[in-house]
């Protein structure tokens, strides 16, 4: 034998073996999934290559062409499944199309010269008949949803200009969503379609040390007041810089010698003392991991002495006690005349007889509790009396609040009640208010109204986002209106003076049954059909996703083992159940942003799914749940759920390979018309190129929409500045199309909402964001604050 038989031989040998093992893989898992009620495709497919590897492996003919036959049906069956969806078609056809290749390779090797040309041609014309009857076939199949859900349909052109307010009449972003009402909208416009190209890194800027927490970056919003850009870390530190070159200016340790828990800071807050001058007239207001709120001089940094107790107020003070790192405040205060209004953060499913959610509002001079609102003491304003605490375990607001001056009303999203995943210990304080989105009086915390999203919330879909203050007409009347985001992706639409629905909504029937002993389940959840819900349909088998035919079919399996009766299936004791979207949302924490010059609403968005599955309290025990302390982000798969009957268990529904078992998209930008509702444009926001297979970066510069945490800002230029991927970039998007006209790459990852202001003294437009990152997403940790702007010597248009 010679040396190129013995090595084609061998070669041969070896892509037969990879054949054989792939065809027993599929054999198997093909089997279970069947017996699951599942597609028979890899079981067929199973056998099929087993017959090819052993063709191949014995120098047999015929295997060549079996395997020709098998991939041009699995072509076909692509097709009909998922159609021309390029990142669908990936586990289908991509690990087969080079085991082809090496097929191809080593049997046209070993093969007579004479035979060679008939083969590739017989080949050839399989592959083409196969495709066509593949697309025949998808044109009488429903296509692959990747966009929300359709409810207004699609509008024609980007509206007209309009008059909506409340409008930003300056140059500054004196707030977490630049005002009170947190539109993320800038009447700034020097930055436009186009000259964006040109946009270039003005200054960076360091708010290290990180945090000592193994799981959050640096999320920050900074605020821009005069020339000052104010900005904390989740490392207990509050920063000034020059907003034009980002020198620091000072910093302020304020941990007051309590260690950093890891949680993230999102904001601070900016007040101007009504006639006061000298020291600490202008103020910052930041809140620590102590959890304290401190009042600093916006000048110096130096801390309020008489604001609190020497510049600080200890909010653990009437809070039942808790392990460290279990009750925190993630974002900025709200100001309202005269008031600081500052919620908190509980981390979910830990245990019942924690926290209390209160919101408590402080005088803004002297830091005196001025109201409290605790809804299972509704007529109690103040502290409780000595010796007693605030109701614990009492549904919290953690996300960004807003506020509207004029009306004297404070905005609060409210979080899912403790414990997220069973509510059979739940008080009717807390089931009034839990995952709902309530004004209270800015003056007096009473409750003016609540709108809940969620009945009997036990999917932990809390409401996430700031809700945001506009003014719209409707019905040839202008109506001071609130946009309210969700995890469920039901982005609802109310009066903010009386919290009454202005676009419709309508009580929809969600599954029932299968609960666990003390549950009980609300026969409808509200649906806002008078906007696209930015959610998936429903989640079907041939929407789960892999980086190869193994992995894919794993997630098949898990989606046929799993309870899945589509949106809201109820908890199921020792059975997982499919949660999508997932707890992450839908819209999170990032919220939405608006263009004010014509109505118009920018969503992003992620469809991801979770997979929870209750446990009896004796399980949780043998599992070894425990409450995750400081800043440990340990066992966060556990929901131990301690002094209930049960815990629960759950995870993102990811295959093997760490990829989420549901196809891409997962991340997505979306417009809508505010007039009518209708959908402007929606399109996948993010690339490959920092994600990939067990968390490894694929290098993949390919769009394919990836989760993410943060949000946009919009300014009067036409543009939506984003960060927010899975992946170390930052965009501007054409608001009128959604097309990216920019980017640049960033130290870490863009997770946060990015900000714009005037540089007074330059009079450059500066697009501000903050690089942290986020290691659940997998881009780079970082303490660095970006800046971009037009090189010195360019135009303004």
């Amino acid at each position: 034998m010679t040396r190129n038989n013995r090595f084609s031989t061998v070669a041969r040998g070896l892509v037969a073996l990879l054949v054989l093992a792939l065809g027993f893989s599929l054999l198997i898992g093909g089997g279970i999934l069947l017996y699951h009620g599942g597609s028979p495709y890899y079981l067929l497919a199973g056998l099929a290559l087993l017959v090819v590897g052993g063709l191949h492996l014995s120098g047999r003919p015929g295997g060549l062409a079996l395997f020709v036959v098998f991939f041009a049906v699995t072509l076909a069956w692509s097709l009909w499944e998922v159609g021309f969806n390029g990142w669908q078609l990936v586990p289908r056809l991509g690990v087969l199309a080079l085991l082809g290749v090496l097929l191809l390779a080593t049997a046209l090797w070993s093969a007579p010269r004479r035979f060679r040309r008939s083969r590739l041609l017989g080949g050839v014309a399989t592959l083409v008949g196969a495709l066509g009857l593949g697309s025949l076939l998808h044109m009488i199949h429903p296509a692959v949803d990747t966009g929300p859900i359709d409810r207004t349909g699609i509008a024609k052109d980007y509206p007209a200009p309009s008059d909506l307010g409340p409008n930003i009449a300056n140059n500054e972003w004196s707030a977490f969503g630049n005002d009170q009402g947190g539109t993320r909208f800038s009447p700034v416009d020097q930055v436009t379609a186009d000259n964006v190209s040109k946009l270039e890194v003005a200054w960076e800027a360091d708010v290290g040390p990180a945090s000592p927490g193994p799981e959050i970056g640096l999320e920050v919003s900074p605020i821009m007041i005069g020339d000052t850009l104010y900005a904390c870390s989740s490392n207990n530190r509050v920063f000034a810089f020059d907003a034009e070159t980002g020198e620091e200016r000072w910093h302020t340790d304020i941990s007051q010698g309590v260690d950093a828990s890891g949680k993230s800071c999102r904001g601070v807050a900016y007040y101007r003392v009504p006639e006061a001058t000298g020291s600490c007239s202008e103020r910052i207001y930041a809140p620590s991991q102590t959890p304290t709120l401190v009042a600093l001089d916006a000048r110096t940094g130096e801390m309020c002495e008489g604001f609190g107790d020497e510049g600080a107020i200890d909010l653990r003070d009437n809070i039942q006690p808790y392990p460290h790192g279990l009750y925190y405040v993630s974002s900025a205060p709200q100001v309202i005349r005269g008031n600081i209004v500052v919620g908190s953060g509980i981390p979910d499913g830990q245990y019942w007889g924690g926290p209390s959610g209160v919101v408590r509002a402080f005088d803004a001079v002297t830091g005196e509790l001025n109201w409290a609102f605790d809804p299972n003491e509704p007529e109690r304003m103040g502290a409780p009396q000595e010796g007693e605490v605030y109701t614990p375990s009492s549904p919290n607001a953690w996300a960004p609040i807003s506020a509207d001056e004029s009306l004297g009303l404070v905005y609060l999203p409210v979080g899912n009640a403790t414990p997220d995943n069973y509510g059979g210990q739940r008080r009717p304080g807390d089931e009034w208010v839990a995952s709902s989105v309530m004004a209270l009086d800015a003056e007096t915390g009473r409750l003016r109204w609540r709108f809940q999203t969620t009945h009997h919330d036990i999917w932990d879909y809390d409401v996430p986002a700031q809700p945001t203050l506009v003014d719209l007409p409707v019905d040839g009347e202008m109506r001071q209106a609130l946009i309210q985001p969700t995890k469920r992706g039901e982005v609802f639409i109310l009066d903010r003076v009386t919290g009454e629905p202005i676009f419709p909504v309508e009580e929809q029937p969600v599954p029932q049954g299968g609960i666990v002993e003390g549950e009980w389940l609300s026969p409808t959840q509200p649906a806002s059909i008078g906007i696209p819900a930015f959610r998936r349909p429903v989640l079907e088998e041939r929407d789960m996703w892999g980086i190869s035919p193994v992995d894919q079919m794993l997630c098949r399996i898990d989606y046929r083992t799993s309870r899945y009766e589509g949106h809201l299936t109820p908890l199921q004791l020792d059975t997982p159940v499919l949660i999508d979207p997932g707890s992450s949302g839908g819209v999170n924490w990032g919220g939405v942003s608006l263009d004010l010059d014509h109505g118009v609403m920018f969503v992003n968005w992620m469809r991801l799914t979770d997979r929870v599955e209750l446990v009896t309290r004796e399980e949780a025990i043998k599992r070894n749940f425990e409450i995750a302390e400081g800043n440990s982000a340990g066992g966060a798969a556990q929901r131990p759920m301690l002094d209930t009957p049960y815990g629960a268990y759950g995870v993102p529904f990811l295959s093997p390979l760490g990829a989420p078992c549901n196809a891409p998209p997962w991340g997505a930008v979306s417009a809508v018309d505010l007039a009518s509702g209708k959908l402007l444009w929606s399109r996948p926001l993010g690339s490959a190129r920092d994600t990939g297979p067990m968390g490894m970066a694929s290098g993949i510069p390919l769009t394919i929409g990836t989760p993410m945490t943060g949000g946009s800002m919009t300014t009067a230029g036409g543009l939506v500045f984003i960060g927010a991927t899975a992946e170390q970039t930052f965009r501007a998007l054409d608001a009128r199309t959604g097309e990216t006209l920019w980017s640049s790459r960033l130290p870490g990852g863009g997770n946060a909402t990015p900000v714009t202001y005037v540089g007074p003294k330059s009079g450059r437009q500066f697009v501000v964001i903050a690089a942290g990152g986020r290691q659940s997403l997998k881009t780079e940790l970082s303490t660095k604050i970006v800046a971009f702007a037009l090189p010195e010597d360019a135009t303004s248009h």
